[in-house]
């Protein structure tokens, strides 16, 4: 089966791209702080970085003294910005589906995934291959759209007052696990809805420890400058998980 590219949307492509350069984005206000605080010593370690988009990621990971990265992405524009704007002789680029880093041939200490896991079909063949590239006491560090924005396709998410303001939100079919299309930028970009019990269970069944979850929150400054993220306390945006190799 095809995987899904919608990166190389040219349409889709721009507007994701100046989401991620908003400073106000909740990716860079509320997921890659919380992804980052799950991050081990990686002096001299070696990373895989699914789905490494425009590679800012790996550029921060050489940084903070990473000794080798590999960041794999499925869309060749995301990976012609990262080769030219964050490229460095420890980081090589793999234009690669998720689906098949079973083809890849060493081993790694940390892999890392942001944003990426809910636009995979089979997330427990994924998961094996994870655990088989993960040197023994691995961590894997994702993040995905929280399981209650996964499992909405159709209809207003929030119920509403008579000024517009959001009361709460719209929940239905969440223990309904299946793929979910909805309209961002594009008509038809393809999600895959999983229950938090299904997300657990299948780390712990592919050989994974649980370590911590994060469902990040504002607190009082992020509320005072964004104050429209108070929706967060109806519905985290993000899920962000770090698990151990057993």
């Amino acid at each position: 089966m095809a995987k899904q590219n919608i990166f190389d949307n040219q349409v889709f492509f721009d507007g994701y791209k100046k989401i991620r350069e908003n400073e106000g984005s909740a990716n860079n206000v509320f997921e890659m702080p919380a992804l980052y605080s799950l991050l081990p010593d990686l002096n001299g370690k070696h990373i895989l970085d699914l789905g490494c988009g425009f590679g800012e990621h790996c550029m921060d990971y050489i940084k903070k003294g990473a000794e080798r990265i590999v960041g794999i992405d499925i869309s060749e524009k995301m990976l012609e910005v990262a080769k030219k704007e964050n490229s460095d002789p420890k980081i090589t680029y793999l234009l690669m589906p998720m689906e098949d880093i079973g083809s890849i041939n060493e081993k790694f200490d940390v892999v890392i995934s942001s944003l990426a896991i809910h636009y995979v079909d089979d997330f427990t063949g994924v998961l094996s291959n994870i655990h088989k590239l993960l040197s023994d006491g691995g961590v894997f560090i994702f993040s995905q759209e929280h399981p209650m924005s996964t499992c909405h396709s159709d209809g207003d998410r929030w119920t509403r007052d008579e000024n517009g303001n959001k009361l709460h939100l719209n929940l239905k079919n969440y223990g309904v696990e299946k793929e979910t299309e909805s309209v961002w930028f594009v008509d038809n970009v393809k999600r895959y809805h999983r229950m938090f019990s299904t997300i657990v269970n299948d780390l712990i069944e592919a050989g994974f420890e649980i370590v911590k979850m994060i469902e990040p929150l504002p607190d009082d400054e992020i509320l005072a400058k964004y104050p429209d993220q108070k929706d967060l306390f109806h519905k985290p945006d993000f899920l962000v998980v770090k698990a151990k190799k057993r």
